[in-house]
């Protein structure tokens, strides 16, 4: 028998609801009516990994608030009249063909004219490995010039979404990636990412693009 304060903790409203009436109409006390309810909505799957699953996205719930509220108080820190620090990096990746060679393209871009620009050689895999290699090289970058309240922008949805949601939902194919892009975002606690559409991030992709067609030069020569 799980504790009730475990159930309510994980449990919808309309759970909580339905709970509610079962008990009314059987007489069964709440918290078996809450078992039984979510036991229901796991399905197959089990309650254990229903648990766990809404526990993992209450987390991120968490995480992300924390990172809103951190975010508008360095917000409120400019308005206030503090000096910018802010930083900005665009990333692409692309895989020729798909899967293939990889090519990584990143630029950073600083508050005091600071401009970096990469385009490397990622080895061999997909669009999206070579998305997230180009990501990882572009915090890299961000850390290594001491990059502070900073902006980390791309055109893959894929690599975005799977970096922002919960770790329940990660693509397994991509999660040695996901975690090594998490361990780098974690040493930098004011860094945001977020989607921008392909024709905002022509930079990036150009540098993508020239990495792969030089080592294509390199093998034909």
């Amino acid at each position: 028998m799980i504790d009730f304060p475990t159930l309510q903790a994980v449990a919808f409203k309309t759970e909580l609801a339905a709970a509610r009436r079962l008990s009314a109409r059987t007489g069964m006390p709440e918290a078996d009516a809450l078992q039984r309810i979510l036991t229901q909505s796991a399905g197959v799957a089990g309650l254990a990994a229903l648990l766990v699953e809404r526990q993992a996205q209450r987390r991120h719930a968490e995480l992300q608030a924390a990172r809103r509220q951190a975010q508008a108080a360095a917000a409120r820190s400019r308005g206030a009249g503090s000096s910018s620090s802010a930083w900005r990096a665009w990333f692409d990746g692309s895989a020729r063909p798909n899967p293939g060679r990889c090519g990584l393209g990143s630029v950073l871009e600083g508050p005091a004219g600071e401009r970096i620009e990469l385009s490397l050689d990622g080895g061999h895999g997909n669009s999206s490995e070579a998305e997230y290699r180009a990501l990882i090289a572009a915090l890299r970058a961000a850390i290594a010039h001491g990059a502070t309240d900073l902006t980390v922008q791309g055109d893959s949805q894929v690599v975005v979404d799977d970096v922002n949601g919960p770790d329940c939902a990660s693509a397994p194919a991509l999660r040695l990636l996901r975690d090594e892009a998490l361990a780098l975002l974690g040493q930098l606690p004011q860094a945001r990412l977020r989607w921008i559409p392909r024709h905002k991030n022509t930079r990036a992709d150009a540098l993508s693009q020239r990495a792969v067609q030089s080592f294509t030069m390199e093998q034909e020569a």
